[in-house]
Parts: structure tokens; sequence; C-alpha cells
């Protein structure tokens, strides 16, 4: 087929039309030029340089224009939507290169609508409650352009879901007696949406001018610095050569990026371009090489420590650190990217498919060490970040900061002296046929100075133990410095050039990065301020309790069939949402469900546990057609059908849906519980021969094609490896009952950030019997257990035998288990000592493994003779 006939086909798209989809989904579409380019991009510029100034401790130090939250926030909506209306045209036939007049009508009266908290922030205050026929009028108008810069910059469906929940509010007499409620006047639901900090200017507002936007700006001057390249390109030389190798090496070049780019679609154009045609080289079908990069671009959302925005969100709503969210996340996250190249791996299989050729083919043993020592650098580097840096912490105290920043200048000049030795790595242009591999050395060695920022990361958060926000700031400084000295230092270490002319384009590049990172930010401000409308509604009306009931009545009580509900629930609100609307939108329906539902079954799991497994069935909504932009980008670059790409992404993305399912049984995956190292490894590599096992079974070969029964052998496998308890419980019982006298004891001798399951009873405040278990976290230790109880918001009190709840703070983590004033505690149930660990159930699940490989490995298909390398030119 020709390019003609393959552009009449209309599976083919330029690559303008490539960058004009991630433009339009990611950072508008327009591009002006003149007075109005320049004044987007000083706006651009200048939101970046508010965010670093409002995240750093200037304000404080020289007392000049200090803000509190609620003024932050105003003063981020309001630069969000300004961009919005100005970067985003209304409809696919407005212009694209210049802005009209109405449009900056819009983008000025939007943000002074947004920005009305922070100019009459005092009079507010005076009259809370009370807003004036001018507050209302700014809050309506307010209201209806956020609507439409949503309807701009997320597309239709974020917008109707709003609608419908703002029509909830105001209409609430008229709705089902199972959802119904009182309703609410313009006034009180205006002035709960726009004036306070329940609806629009909510806690993910918050959270998107505190943390997300340093973290994607964090991303962005990565990519601009020429990280992004050199993750895809050191890929492609470790993995090319295997067994379906491009696509190998896709999978680990999106996982890589994924960590640098909160956006999927951009994820896929960056690597696709690539490793989708590397892919279809060696022999993947188009329709499948679009979907392994869709599948790894979107799995990027669920990879610490940006999780797509998500992680920060996942702070304030389940009150926990942000390094126990990445500790608890990183084990699925890095299981699904696994079970993805164990898939890519049989697909090659099944199609017989060999690697790309190296221009001097390399021992195995070279290759095997070079790939374990490039996948264990991070953690490598982590742990002499940790440590290392952490034993001059303890000698040096306070100066520590300035050693470790010293060194870390060094570290930088010696490792750019070094890279100035090789080449410097340019991307191919699209399309471009790669006969050999890029060489492993040369590629690894050209860019190790891109790790250094990412050290400065995790020396704030782990060692200095600072907040998100300031550990990204001080970070962002530290690849500031990088991004304006690289090119100058190159060209003194290489003698290539002027070295004032390379400063100028370092300039350059950090300026491109500021707008970028503030022009990426666009759609994640608008996605947050929007899904707090969704928050709003549930404060000011209650429908989560009405959710629960729902579910309750359709699922008859059935814990499974609840779990299958809230599922697919959060699938359905998933459709068409970027990833940080998605999390708060499933998180506020259905979390509560699951916690409120799973209470009364004893299904008594961690709050994150929960707010997890709503965050993966959302993200499913991401490569499901016909929404998924992501498979629309990746079925163009692949030339095939955008709905046949979705139906196999999704196919592929089956791993991704088992895992909550099971870490929902087994907290042990989310590393709660995890006694000792033996145990961590154990629960490690069980849980991914278990996720790899799932995809054998699902793509119908594991050694060889599988039949009917070696493939429901391999799912008795996969789950008896995710979830060894569900046999054991069979042959022991896993709790044995305590009285609540013996409260204070257990409390006292629980381990740090242990929990504890405890069942209470009583009248709720609307007056309705309450029996259901409640799983207490404990934190860290405390002198009495008094202490440790008022740390989460709990006072006890003992009556004789009996023990009841004195008080529950309002807003603690108390509250959100659902604990009220007067609930008794009845039982206290502790783990059974006479049952032997579950892990023993896994010994039956590796014998029946083994016999599925014994009987496969006659049947197996016998590779290829490898073909003989070229010779080299004179």
């Amino acid at each position: 087929m020709t390019r003609a006939e393959e552009k009449k086909d209309g599976f083919e798209l330029s690559d303008e039309e490539l960058k004009q989809i991630v433009a339009e989904a990611d950072t508008g579409g327009r591009k002006p030029t003149g007075l109005a380019a320049k004044l987007l991009l000083m706006v651009a510029l200048a939101w970046s340089l508010f965010q670093l100034w409002i995240a750093s401790p200037l304000p404080f130090s020289l007392g000049v224009f200090v803000l509190n939250d609620t003024e932050s926030r105003s003063i981020h909506l309001a630069f969000a939507v300004f961009m919005a209306f100005a970067a985003y045209p209304a409809f696919k036939r407005s212009p694209r290169a210049y802005v009209p007049v109405v449009d900056w009508i819009l983008a000025a009266v939007a943000a002074f609508c947004a920005a009305y908290l922070y100019l009459f922030y005092a009079e507010l205050a005076q009259r809370p409650g009370m807003p004036t026929t001018m507050d209302l009028t700014v809050a309506v108008i307010g209201m209806t352009l956020l609507l439409e810069a949503a309807r701009r910059a997320l597309g239709l469906p974020m917008v109707i879901l709003a609608i419908v929940f703002l029509i909830y509010i105001f209409f609430g007499q008229y709705m089902p007696d199972v959802i119904a409620h009182r309703g609410a006047s313009l006034a009180k639901g205006m002035s709960h949406m726009w004036l306070t900090t329940e609806g629009v200017f909510g806690v993910a507002v918050g959270v998107s001018s505190s943390f997300i936007f340093l973290f994607v700006l964090f991303g962005a001057l990565l990519e601009t610095a020429g990280a992004g390249n050199y993750f895809i390109k050191s890929a492609i030389a470790l993995l090319g050569h295997m067994r379906g190798g491009p696509a190998k090496a896709a999978v680990v070049a999106s996982a890589s990026t994924g960590l640098i780019s909160g956006s999927s679609i951009a994820n896929v154009v960056t690597t696709g371009t690539f490793t989708i045609p590397l892919m279809k080289s060696v022999g993947y079908r188009a329709d499948k090489a679009a979907a392994v990069e869709v599948s790894s671009s979107v799995n990027g959302q669920l990879m610490p420590p940006v999780m797509g925005a998500a992680a920060f969100l996942m702070v304030e709503y389940v009150g926990i650190t942000y390094v126990q969210v990445m500790k608890h996340a990183i084990v699925p996250a890095l299981i699904s990217y696994i079970a993805l190249f164990y898939i890519v791996h049989l697909e090659a299989l099944k199609m017989n498919l060999q690697g790309m050729p190296r221009r001097e083919p390399l021992p195995w043993q070279r290759v095997l060490i070079s790939t374990t020592l490039t996948v264990s650098g991070l953690v490598i580097l982590a742990a002499i970040v940790y440590w290392g840096f952490g034993w001059i912490k303890g000698l040096a105290g306070d100066a520590a900061f300035l050693i470790v920043g010293a060194l870390m200048l060094l570290a930088y000049i010696g490792i750019v002296h070094h890279a100035a030795k090789f080449p410097e790595l340019h991307m191919d242009e699209p399309g471009h046929k790669m006969e050999y591999l890029p060489e492993i050395g040369p590629t690894l060695q050209s860019g190790l100075h891109f790790l250094l920022p990412v050290a400065a990361l995790i020396w704030n958060l782990m060692v200095e133990q600072l907040s998100p926000a300031l550990s990204a700031f001080w970070a962002t400084l530290f690849l500031i410095f990088i991004l304006v000295t690289q090119r100058p230092l190159f060209a003194l270490f290489r003698r290539t050039g002027d070295i004032g002319d390379a400063l100028k384009h370092g300039f350059q590049d950090l300026f491109d990065g500021l707008v970028t990172g503030a022009r990426n930010m666009i759609g994640i401000a608008i996605a947050t301020a929007t899904a707090g409308v969704i928050v709003g509604t549930v404060t000011l009306t209650g429908i989560g309790l009405a959710m629960t009931e729902l579910v309750e009545v359709l699922s008859g009580g059935n814990l499974m069939v609840m779990l299958f509900l809230v599922a697919v629930i959060s699938l359905v609100l998933g459709m068409g949402l970027p990833t940080t609307a998605n999390y708060i939108v499933v998180s506020t329906l259905m979390a509560p469900v699951i916690v409120e539902l799973g209470a009364q079954t004893g299904l008594l799991v961690p709050l994150i546990a929960v707010h997890l497994f709503v965050f993966y069935f959302g993200l499913m909504a991401d490569v499901t057609p016909p929404v998924g932009l992501a498979s629309y980008a990746a079925a163009g670059i692949a030339k095939s059908d955008p709905m046949k790409t979705g139906v196999t992404a999704f196919a592929y993305s089956l791993r991704t849906a088992v895992l909550p399912f099971m870490f929902i049984f087994n907290t042990q995956l989310l590393l709660i519980g995890i006694t000792d190292g033996f145990h961590l490894v154990l629960t490690i590599v069980s849980a991914t021969v278990a996720s790899m096992m799932f995809a054998a079974a699902t793509q119908g070969f594991f050694v060889a094609r599988n039949r009917i029964h070696e493939t429901l052998m391999l799912l008795l496998v996969t789950f008896t490896l995710f979830r060894p308890g569900f046999w054991m419980d069979m042959l022991f019982p896993p709790f044995e009952e305590v009285p609540p006298t013996e409260l204070t004891r257990l409390i006292e001798e629980a381990p740090r950030n242990g929990n504890l399951r405890v069942w209470v009873e009583g009248l709720s405040l609307e007056g309705d019997e309450i029996s259901k278990g409640v799983l207490l976290p404990l934190g860290e230790p405390a002198p009495s257990a008094r202490e440790r109880l008022a740390k989460m918001g709990l006072t006890v009190m003992a009556l004789g035998d009996q023990v009841q709840v004195a008080a529950v703070r309002f807003g603690s983590p108390a509250e959100k288990l659902g604990l009220e004033q007067g609930f008794n505690i009845t039982t206290i149930e502790l783990p059974s000592g006479a049952r032997p660990d579950k892990e023993w159930m896994q010994v039956p699940a590796y014998a029946l493994l083994f016999l599925v490989w014994w009987m496969q490995k006659r049947r197996a298909p016998q590779p290829p003779p490898k073909p003989k390398p070229k010779a080299m030119a004179a």
C-alpha cells in the first residue's frame, strides 16, 4: 500500500497533525503571532515564576507578597482560565493563527472572577455566608466561564458531569427518592461553590497550586534539557536486540518518560513516533504496535512520583505523607509494567519475532550486566542519597545542605566532563529506518547528569524530609542551573563552539521550559477546579451517602458484587476525564462506598488501598474506546484503525484491572504489613510471577499456545500467588477476638504505622443502628495510648468491661472512618497466633506452574536461526 493510499484510508496522521493533537489536548492548539504571541508567552512565564515564588521560602524571609492558601488558589486559577481562553480555540473552525477579540474579553472576565477571592479577600471574610449581589453575579459568571474553559481544554465529558451535579444541587427535591435532598437556593449553592474553599477553590485546586504545578514544571524542564530523548535512546540501545526488542524498549521508555510527563497523549507521541515504526519493522501488527505504546504510556500515570498528579491529591484525601503514598503505589505500578513487558515478549514468541541487530554483537553476559545496572540505577542512586548523604547530615547537621550542594555541583561538572567524551544524542527523524541499534555504553553515559536533579528530589523528600512543594522547588532550582549551564560546559569540554552562544542557548532553553511547564498545567488546573464542583456537591448535599445506599441495594450486600459495581462505575465516571479530575471524581464518589459497605461485611483495609482501587479503574477509562485520545494518536502513527487499537490496548490492560482486586484483599502488595526483608522479596517476587501468569493466561500463550485446561491452571496459579490467604482462611481462622478492655495495652505495643481491627456499634447522628468494623491507623508511637489515639482524633473512655468513643475531632482520620461519639467498641480482632504463614500456600501454586511449564515445553516453537551480521564497510 502506498503512502497516498494509506492517507486515503484515514488511518495515517502527519507529523504536524500529531503535534496538533498534543497541542489541542495538553497545551492549547493556537499559535498566534506578533504581540498576541508575546503576551501569551509572558503570561505563561509569569505563572511559572509566581508558582516558584510561593513555593520558595523567600516570601516569608523577606516579608513580601506573602499569600495564604485561598489567595494562592485564586491567583492560580486566574492564570489558568486566562490561558485556557487565549490558548484553546472555541471550535474546530475557530482561528488558530490569532486570538479573537471575544476570547480576549472572556479571558479577562474569567481571570477577574477567579481572582475575586484574592482581590476582595478582606471584604468576603467579613461577611461569610452572606453574599452580596456582586458576589453572586461574579460566582455565576465565573462558574459559567469555568465550564466553558473546561469544554475547550478537557472536552464535553467533564462539563456534562459538572452540569449534572449542579442540576442536582438546585433541583434535588425533584430527584428519585434514593438520591433526593431538599435542594439549595442560588445564593447558597453558588456561594458554597465559588466563595468558599468547599467547592471550586477546594482541596483539589489547593494541591494543584502548591504541589502539582512544581512537579509538572520539573518534568517540562527535564524534557527541555533532553532527558526524554536520553530515556528513549537508552531503552532502545539496551533492549532493542531482544525478541520484539523495539516493543520492550517502548515499554521501558514510556515508563521512564511517564515519570516526567503528566500526559499519556504527549507520552504516546513523544516515544511512539520512534518506537511504533520500529515495532512494525520487526513484525508487529500495526494495531498491536500502537496498543503496546498506548498501554505503556497510560501506565505511566500509575508510576510514582507523580502518578498523573494524583499522588499529591492522595496526600490530602487519605491523610498520609507523600513518601508513604509513593511507597504504597510503587509495587503495583512496577508489577503492571513487568506484566506488559511480558505480554510483549509473549506476542514476539507467538509470531517468532526477533530483535534488531547491533553493529558488533555483544556477549549476552555484557548485555545482562548493562541492563541490570541500568534498571537498578535509580534504586542505587536512592540508596546512596538516603544513606550516604544521610550520614553527612548526621555528621554535619545544618551545614549538610551546603556540603551536599557542593558535592552535587562537583558531581555534575565531573559527569558532564565524562559525558563530553561521547557524541551528543540526536533523536532520529520520525519514519527513519534504524539499521543498527545505538551502542549501549556511549548512549548510557552521555546523559547521566539528568539523574542528578532526581537525586536532589530524593534527598529533599527522604533525608531532609521537606514538604513535596519545597522538595520540588529546590530540585527545580538545581535543574534550572543544569539547563542553563550544560550547553556551555559541553562546548568548553568538547571545544566545539562559542561558550557565549551556548550560554544564550541555555537561557532560551530555560525560557522554553518555563513556558511549556505553564502551558502543560492549563488542563490540569482547569480539571481540578471543575472537579471541585463534584466535591462541593458531596459536601453540600450528602450525595455520598446516597451513592453508598444505591450500591448496597444493587449489590444485595455481596462483597464481590459491590467491588465489581464500584469498578464499573469508576470506569464510566473516568471516561473522557484527565487523570487528575478522574481521581478527584472517583475518590469523592466511590471510595466512601467501599469504606462503608466493606466495614459492614468485614473488609477492613487501609484508606490508601481503597483510593488506589478506584484510581486504577478510573484510569482504565483512558484506554477504552471511543474516548481514548491516546489510542487515536498512536493509531495515527501506526496507520491502524483507532477503534481496533483501543480494543487491543484494553485487552493488554486487563493485567492492570486484576491488580486492584488483589491488593484490596492482600494489602502486602502495597507494602503494608511487611515484617522483614525476606517477606518483602517474597511478596514482590510472587506478585510479579502472578501478574506474568495472568498475562500468559489471557494471551493464550506461556511456553507454547495454551490449551483450555492450561489456561485455567495458570489462572489458579495467579489467584493463589496474589491471594494465598484465601485458601489458608479455609483451613485456619485468620483472627482471634480480644475483649475491648485490652485496647490500651494493644495500642501501646503496636508498631510504628500499625493498624488495629476493631468492631463498633451504636446509634449514628441520623438515628441509624450501626454495626461495623474499622481499621484504626495508629501512626507513630507515643508515650501513652491516649496520646496515640489523640493524634488520629479519637478519645475513648472505659466503662467497666466496655469501651466507648468519648469524642471524635472534626476532620480527623477517625471521623473519616465514620466513628461517632457514643459508639461502643465491642470487639478487637488480632491475627491468629496458631495459624501458619499464608505464604505456604504458594508452594503448591509453584508446583502447578512447573507442571504447566513441563507440559508446554515439548510443544514450544523453536526460534529461527539468527541472521549473520553484515560486514562492516571499510
